[in-house]
């Protein structure tokens, strides 16, 4: 069973999503339908998206490490012109 949703949007909002949806052979109706169907299907916010990728691609290389006391000096050292840059 359909039922209907009444939306209200400013003219030159209408005049847009009609224009995309011409641009694609749909009528606005469609296009909204299809743009709340993607909308709904996104689970995970977008950022949230972006950020795991890039974590999973980080983890893939191997990055030097060590405890962080030493990785503070050394960044101090470089600041202060101890260190070559």
């Amino acid at each position: 069973m359909t039922k209907r949703l009444q939306v209200l949007l400013e003219d030159d909002e209408l005049a847009e999503i009609r224009e995309l949806a011409r641009r694609r052979r749909q009528t606005a109706a469609a296009w909204v339908r299809e743009a709340l169907r993607k909308a709904r299907e996104e689970k995970v916010h977008p950022d949230a998206v972006r950020k795991l990728r890039a974590v999973r691609e980080a983890s893939a290389f191997a990055y030097p490490v060590t405890d962080i006391e030493p990785m503070l000096d050394e960044i101090e050292r470089r600041y202060g012109g101890e260190l070559p840059a």
